[in-house]
């Protein structure tokens, strides 16, 4: 029997209905659902140093399990001393049961870890996505703090299949996502 991550299981058997009740869904496929979280670490200071796109490549890939790519500049800008296609960054797609897995760490073990934490804003973009800023690599447990050279941010994307921001902020709700200001039933 193949292995599904309990909060799959959680999305099918409790989130699905509960958002279909909600927004008076007539059709399981209509409520919305998470398509993909991408993870992006932008590391200007990379122009100077490149070993730290490599250092950076290696973090996000344990941090998710995933193999983490690097991103290349698109053309020269002179100010910042930057060529066409230099590494300057780093992403990860995860999709499926690795994106679940990850989600689950990130609300239950990881934003609890973050100093004076009082939830996350609860910003959309508008067509149903939501971007989490983080600005320490070091709150996830699978970072050694010993061997970090340099704290570095990121910035995690939840792709929703949601029409709207109020069915997407339900469903990124759902999951656990501790936002701010939230009225507790």
């Amino acid at each position: 029997m193949s292995y599904t991550p309990s909060l799959k299981t959680k999305f099918h058997d409790e989130i699905v209905p509960s958002l279909q009740k909600e927004f008076g869904f007539k059709s399981v496929m209509q409520v919305p659902h998470l398509e993909k979280i991408v993870i992006n670490q932008g590391v200007g200071a990379a122009v100077a140093d490149k070993k730290l796109i490599e250092t950076s490549v290696n973090e996000l890939t344990a941090i998710t399990g995933q193999k983490a790519v690097a991103c290349l500049s698109k053309k020269d800008i002179s100010n910042f001393k930057l060529r066409k296609k230099m590494p300057i960054g780093a992403k990860v797609t995860l999709r499926h049961n690795k994106m679940y897995e990850f989600l689950e760490r990130l609300v239950k073990v990881a934003l609890p870890r973050i100093r004076d934490f009082k939830g996350i804003e609860s910003k959309l973009d508008g067509r149903g996505n939501y971007t989490l800023g983080i600005t320490e690599q070091i709150i996830f447990p699978e970072i050694n703090i010993d061997n970090v050279s340099k704290i570095m941010g990121m910035n995690i994307t939840f792709v929703t299949s949601g029409k709207t921001d109020e069915e997407a902020f339900a469903l990124l709700r759902e999951f656990g996502l501790p936002f701010k200001n939230l009225k507790k039933n």
